[in-house]
């Protein structure tokens, strides 16, 4: 596998979360990843994006979300590297967390589903405003 990097760019409304599903399930597919790590990728995105519009964004709008996928065969084994950038409030990153688990509701899970599920996790502004995401899981040989 050759590293392969895909630029996404969508608004920020929930009807294009399905696309970029698709678009990480393919690249995750390719980067050798199983059927549950390839779901598991897929969800954290999609929980990504969804706290993007909801916090980042304060809801459906058409402001902009940029997304890079990028396959990595590297000496220390292969993974995938995501990175989601958006345009909106900046948050402090120590601030960033999800709700306690004890606490028994729907929804708030985002955050912790991403970091149970990801190998590395980093939030930080962006230049210019907004939020940049990075997340990264390592294929475990099979």
């Amino acid at each position: 596998m050759d590293n392969e990097t895909e630029d996404i760019r969508i608004c920020s409304d929930p009807s294009e979360l399905a696309a970029v599903r698709a678009r990480v399930t393919t690249q995750a597919e390719a980067a050798g990843f199983g059927d549950t790590e390839v779901n598991e990728i897929a969800l954290a995105v999609d929980e990504a994006l969804a706290n993007v519009i909801r916090h980042g964004y304060g809801g459906p709008c058409d402001q902009p979300i940029e997304i890079r996928l990028e396959r990595i065969n590297g000496s220390e084994g292969d993974a995938i590297h995501i990175t989601i950038r958006d345009f909106g409030r900046q948050v402090d990153p120590t601030q960033i967390a999800g709700r306690a688990l004890e606490d028994i509701k729907p929804g708030g899970l985002g955050v912790h589903i991403i970091r149970t599920v990801m190998d590395q996790v980093t939030y930080t502004p962006a230049d210019g405003g907004g939020m940049q995401l990075i997340m990264t899981k390592k294929r475990k040989e099979q």
